[in-house]
């Protein structure tokens, strides 16, 4: 262990020292080139975010005069602010940042990625063998665990004085097993039954190890290897066929790192296991394709595969060799709430991030998967319909007052002024001086003589009817995408006077009065959620409120308000319009003031009376066309 410890720690040392020899040899180089490209020695000021090394390089380059020259596979983004620093300690900090390389030919530079020369590799050390045999009775026991067989059948040949060979393509067979007192013989019989190879003693007393032959392999399954011939050992209970390429496998319960290899050999395909292939598997496929072989036989495990330089890397879909980052670009939808519809098996173990600048995810994990999210993104990424609704509001208000009476007695500040309206209707108010004027006419016919009336004796005469139609009409316009919601309102606002008194103090007092003007609202909203359906049948979710202003109580009390609402789930088609609504409101008002019992009496309560009807209807009514827009 302290041996191991020393070498890894001299090994680490050589590596620093060869670091630190390399930087100081580049160094070296860029002070003797400075002195032909003087631009090395210019200080600059810069800042960069996110600009790829090829590009800084080339621009610092040109900005000093110097001949550079960038290895196009270099993929680094630059994020850095540096202020009075020389362009050789720029090129040095790049160097040792992202492990970068430079060849001076003449006075030009060649940019590279480092590649770090082989490092001896310390021998692996030789395990202990778990052999035990007694030479009194003749009985051998073994506890191995992935041994080399070449290495077991030395020492068993040693211990036992027992001549025992293995063919060639055993060379690099591991072995396992565990005996305990057997004879030779059936020792060796019983290894070689578990680990899938068999023993043939020999009249010379040796022992011959050798692999099974096919057939033995898979009796009766119709084993075949590469063109028919039987030169390919496979696991118990698999067949395997090749087809030009193409291959027919069938396993039953079989390891699946066993069928990996027997189908990759089988086929000369070279594959590399960053991760042991654990379980088995029971499969059965016709004329496959090696990658279509590797897709069924992995699917539903934690394993993946990725062609790289001809070579498969199999192995854990987390490990990092295998992981795949990838940009998945929305061509129709807005990518805001797309990671929520994303069933959460598709989710897991894969990073998913929101790239809203391109409309895209950023998918980090397994292959398989963000295969599997593609293939979803794709089914929904649909054009999403545009619905043009048309709204036409209609509010018809229809009042009608009746007003009649006659009125006698003494001004106030309030009583209006002499005036006379007879067309098109009566109201007429006499003064004192009109009425004495016609008093005076009436005097002297016969024995008539009335008495005058004092100065601010009037009376008023009154037959009027009002009769008003009001037509509001609104034709607003809404758009929203299918399955959003469009609002509009139209209001108004009106204030009332809120006073506050506070009285501040005990022994002195004060009054303080607080005046505030609070609003009160009163509007018309419409809400709409349109749903179009494949044969673009609308359903709409129609909500409407609407209020209106009454007589306030005071001049400073805040004004009263009606409220009429409806809500509504509707079908209509395409282009179609429908009407919604009809919300009426009717009120009728009857008042009147006269005389005690005359102003009840018929015909006679006219002159000792006056009345008034006010009669109003309002009617709502909202006509509804949506238009779907693609």
């Amino acid at each position: 262990m302290k041996t191991y410890l020393l070498f890894v720690c001299l090994l680490f040392c050589s590596l620093a020292l060869q670091a630190q020899d390399r930087f100081t040899a580049i160094e070296q180089r860029l002070k003797v080139l400075s002195a032909e490209s003087p631009g090395l020695n210019n200080k600059v000021d810069f800042s960069v975010n996110g600009v790829s090394i090829q590009e800084f390089i080339r621009g610092l380059a040109v900005s000093n005069n110097l001949n550079v020259s960038v290895e196009p596979s270099l993929n680094v983004k630059i994020y850095n602010n540096f202020s009075n620093v020389t362009v050789t300690d720029v090129l040095l900090f790049l160097c040792k940042k992202y492990e970068l390389d430079i060849t001076f030919i003449g006075n030009i530079m060649a940019f590279s990625q480092y590649t770090a020369p082989p490092q001896p590799v310390e021998p692996p050390k030789k395990k202990p063998l778990k052999i035990n045999w007694d030479a009194t009775t003749s009985l051998l026991s073994f506890d191995l665990s992935n041994d080399s067989l070449p290495q077991v059948t030395r020492e068993l040949t040693r211990l036992t004085k027992k001549n025992i060979a293995f063919a060639p393509d055993l060379g690099a067979k591991l072995v396992s097993g565990y005996i305990q007192d057997m004879p030779v013989d059936k020792a060796l019989d019983k290894l070689a039954f578990a680990n899938d190879f068999k023993v043939t003693p020999t009249d010379d007393n040796f022992f011959l190890l050798e692999k099974k032959d096919k057939e033995a392999a898979g009796a009766g399954s119709g084993n075949s290897g590469r063109n028919g011939k039987n030169n390919t050992a496979l696991p118990a209970g698999m067949a395997l066929k090749n087809n030009g390429g193409l291959i027919n496998v069938e396993a039953v319960n079989t390891p699946v790192a066993d069928v990996v290899g027997a189908v990759s050999k089988e086929l000369g395909n070279d594959f590399f296991l960053f991760s042991e292939l654990k379980g088995n598997t029971t499969m059965k496929i016709e004329n496959a394709t090696y990658e279509g072989f590797l897709k069924n036989i992995f699917n539903g495990t934690d394993f993946t595969f990725k062609k790289q330089n001809d070579i498969y890397l199999i192995g854990d879909r987390n490990l990092e060799g295998l992981r795949l980052t990838k940009v998945a670009q929305m061509r129709y939808r807005t990518v805001d709430k797309i990671v929520d519809f994303i069933p959460a098996d598709l989710k897991k173990n894969v990073d998913i991030k929101i790239f809203p600048d391109l409309n895209s995810l950023i998918l980090s994990g397994s292959q398989p998967r963000i295969e599997e999210i593609e293939t979803f993104l794709r089914e929904v990424d649909r054009v999403v319909p545009v619905v043009l609704i048309e709204v036409i509001i209609m509010d018809v208000s229809n009042s009608y007052t009746l007003s009649t009476g006659i009125e006698a007695g003494l001004k106030t500040p309030s009583t209006p002024p002499s005036q006379n309206t007879v067309m098109p209707g009566v109201d007429i108010t006499f003064d004192a001086n009109v009425i004495n004027n016609v008093i005076s006419g009436i005097n002297g016919l016969g024995i008539i003589n009335l008495g005058r009336v004092g100065p601010d004796f009037y009376v008023r005469l009154r037959a009027l009817e009002e009769q008003g139609i009001l037509k509001v009409r609104s034709t607003p316009k809404l758009s929203t995408l299918n399955g959003n919601e469009a609002k509009m309102s139209i209001g108004r606002t009106e204030y009332y006077l809120e006073e506050s008194n506070n009285v501040i103090g005990s022994q002195n007092p004060q009054n303080i009065i607080t005046r505030t003007y609070k609003p009160v609202n009163a509007d018309l909203s419409i809400t709409i959620n349109p749903m179009v359906s494949g044969d673009e049948q609308i359903t709409l979710d129609v909500a409407v409120k609407q209020s209106s202003f009454t007589a306030r109580i005071t001049s400073t009390a805040p004004p009263g308000t009606i409220s009429r609402s409806f809500e509504s789930l509707i079908r209509v088609k395409n282009e179609e319009m429908v009407l919604l609504g009809g919300l009426e409101e009717t009120s009728l008002n009857e008042t009147g003031k006269g005389t005690p019992f005359l102003s009840r009496i018929p015909v006679i309560k006219w002159l000792f009376s006056s009345r008034l009807r006010v009669k109003a209807k309002n009617k709502l009514a909202i006509f509804i066309k949506p238009t779907v827009i693609y």
